[in-house]
């Protein structure tokens, strides 16, 4: 089971097996999705859910297709550069990943009714799309040329409390630590009498190391939809979808410690995982105009109920400079010592969105629009009978809360060309925090429609800061004094939309 060292806000150990949790930090990590789609949409700050006659409206709002009256075929191009800057001990690094996609493929055939045809319903749309919701590919971590305030050694030391010595081997990245000699177990009592099995360790390594980590992810998740959106009297319009996900994610992690003194010259911990899996969800909506310059939209998205299938390993690597460890009768060098490769199945219920947002017409001239979302990322769920879930369970209700997203865009038409703007603010997820990870977002752009054919162009820019700790290391009053490196996000993504109407 994985023993990632990554952990934010507390240390927690599970007796079945071994798994010190990092799990809760995938559930927030796969929850999360921003409303994306074309470029005229993504232009626009993402606002779509009072907004039809867009190819977004298939993993939008699919009450927007009943708006088609013919249909669509669209492709979108585009590339993304995630930019970081990271600081610890007030110094400072700078990171650049940059990758290509095709963030949106979509086909609409609409099946409207003839003017002269009587009754409410007024056709449809059917839709069909495959669209990137999320981008894990990135690169960050730290480099310093001060001296850290503690160690991870200071970790294995407080999480090895306990642990029999006979068992200790087994016990993730701290049974590694000991395979390495980087904890060694208080064999004799104060009176230097010998104890049997210990399950109380100490180092015979002192002073603090320098320190550096890097931390490179990837990996994408997709959603391939079918919708369909009606519309009755030109008024009212509802629609349904069904959305298959997959997710790829990986991440590769190196950290390490370089000491001045011996006996421990420096040692690297290397953590390896991958994830890949599927999940369903549903997506329900509707728009009404009360007035023909008016749209009132409403969306509710289901949980995504994934089913992810994971593999991890770990290894550490300690060089010394050949000291003799008496206890053991033992001359150290190289040390090396590798965790079994774990593989595992898990389940994850994301949290469910609702949404609702207005738009207001300027005639035939453009629009504005505004959107706001409800997100609870404390109810997402974990469950596996690889693993016992339950502490990972509980640290997603009291570490992550309640969101309130909000989005507003415009849209402003001189003949055939559009002039775009938009703005976004996605909440803090974290509860009882005063550090902010809210997320700002900037967007632009601009279309031109040439009979059939449209071309349009969008710019998007987030920002959003977190906060990364290599390891925990708890003081007598409980607080957290392990490195903690900010980092500081800036993402900026262009997306190209090319659309043909048949």
């Amino acid at each position: 089971m994985r023993s990632s060292f990554l952990v934010l806000f507390c240390l927690i150990s599970i007796s079945s097996g071994y798994a010190q949790s990092g799990y809760f930090e995938d559930a927030y990590r796969f929850s999360q999705n921003k409303p994306a789609g074309s470029a005229r949409i993504m232009a626009i700050g993402g606002t779509q859910w009072s907004l039809g006659g867009d190819v977004s409206n298939v993993a939008g709002n699919p009450a927007g297709l009943g708006f088609f009256r013919s249909s669509q075929a669209s492709v979108s191009l585009g590339i993304t550069d995630w930019g970081v800057e990271t600081t610890y001990l007030n110094q400072n690094k700078s990171y650049n990943t940059s990758n290509f996609a095709l963030p949106n493929l979509s086909i609409v055939i609409a099946k409207p009714k003839g003017e002269l045809e009587r009754g409410a319903f007024k056709g449809g749309a059917f839709g069909v799309s495959i669209q990137r919701i999320a981008n894990f590919n990135t690169e960050y971590g730290y480099f310093s040329d001060e001296i850290g305030e503690t160690s991870i050694i200071d970790f294995y030391i407080q999480d090895s409390f306990g642990i029999r010595e006979n068992q200790i081997e087994s016990f993730g990245l701290t049974g590694l630590a000991y395979q390495t000699y980087q904890i060694n177990p208080v064999a004799f009592d104060d009176e230097g009498n010998p104890i049997p099995n210990p399950d109380v360790y100490d180092s015979f390594v002192t002073g603090f190391p320098f320190q550096d980590e890097n931390v490179r992810q990837e990996g994408s998740a997709s959603q391939l939809t079918f919708s369909y959106g009606a519309n009755f009297n030109h008024k009212l319009f509802v629609g349904g979808s069904l959305g298959i996900r997959t997710l790829n994610y990986s991440s590769l992690k190196v950290y390490n410690e370089e000491f001045i003194d011996g006996p421990l010259i420096n040692s690297s911990l290397s953590e390896n995982l991958f994830i890949n899996g599927s999940g369903l969800n549903v997506n329900l909506g509707l728009i009404y105009k009360p007035i023909d310059y008016v749209n009132l939209g409403f969306n509710f998205q289901s949980p995504t109920w994934y089913t992810l299938d994971e593999e991890y390993s770990a290894s550490n690597l300690a060089f010394y400079d050949n000291y003799y460890f008496e206890q053991e009768d033992v001359t150290l060098g190289r040390q090396e010592a590798f965790t079994d490769v774990f593989i595992n199945r898990f389940g994850l219920n994301t949290p469910l969105k609702v949404g609702g947002g207005a738009a207001f017409f300027l005639g035939k001239n453009g629009f504005i629009s505004a959107d706001v979302d409800w997100v609870d990322y404390s109810a997402a769920r974990l469950n596996s009978n690889s693993f016992n879930p339950g502490p990972d369970n509980l640290e997603i209700q009291n570490i992550y809360k309640s969101t309130i997203d909000f989005r507003i865009g415009a849209e402003y038409k001189i003949s055939n060309f559009s002039l775009r703007g938009g703005y976004a603010l996605y909440g803090d997820p974290i509860a009882n925090s005063d550090y902010d990870r809210s997320t700002q977002q900037l967007s632009g752009g601009l279309g031109i429609r040439l009979n059939s054919f449209s071309i349009d162009f969008a710019i998007v820019n987030q920002k959003f800061n977190t906060l990364y700790s290599s390891y925990q290391v708890l003081d007598n009053a409980g607080n957290n004094i392990g490195p903690v490196t900010e980092l500081k996000n800036s993402l900026t993504n262009g997306v190209l939309t090319l659309s043909l109407n048949f």
